[in-house]
């Protein structure tokens, strides 16, 4: 597994060894040892997750005020466009994005470090979405800031209205939502 920085210290786009040939491809999805060893961090995952969603459905920007989540996130089925957004006040970083393009040909993963809202927008016809979390989802602490919250000004690679929960369509601007 390779560890590659982005432009956000702490946020990190992981490549793991695939072994393919005309017969297809193997690769191990996630190995504590060499996540530590990549990332020089060690955590613990408690819980791994699994959504799927149609072409343009946009999921996020979320994070939980308490019992916040690290999500270690990949796609096996189709492509999406992944977020992570630093909402530390402390941080040098407060308020900027990292977004990478996630699919089921590359197998890269990205790393959201707790403290970060963290959102998605299906590219492909569909697709498989997987994460690990590094706590318990709590729906009592979940929050969602504005996808399109002009401050922090993403570009989503997706053109057209993406498809929203209720949930999604109510988010806050990042100046107006809790903040680590």
């Amino acid at each position: 597994m390779k560890a590659i920085p982005t432009n956000i210290p702490d946020v990190m786009i992981l490549e793991p060894k695939v072994f393919g040939d005309s017969r297809g491809f193997f690769f191990e999805s996630f190995n504590q040892q060499a996540f530590n060893e990549a990332t020089g961090l060690d955590l613990q995952f408690v819980q791994d997750n699994h959504s799927r969603s149609a072409k343009g459905v946009l999921r996020g920007l979320h994070y939980q005020i308490q019992q916040p989540q690290g999500k270690l996130v990949r796609v096996t089925r189709g492509s999406v466009f992944d977020v992570a957004v630093d909402i530390r006040q402390s941080s040098p970083t407060f308020g900027q994005w990292e977004g990478v393009e996630l699919n089921e040909d590359s197998h890269r993963q990205l790393w959201v470090p707790a403290g970060f809202a963290h959102g998605f927008v299906v590219l492909s016809e569909s697709a498989d979405f997987l994460y690990k979390t590094t706590d318990y989802y709590a729906p009592e602490y979940e929050r969602c800031i504005a996808w399109d919250d002009p401050a922090i000004n993403i570009d989503w690679h997706f053109d057209g209205e993406p498809q929203l929960s209720g949930k999604d369509q109510h988010g806050l601007l990042l100046k107006d939502a809790y903040a680590y």
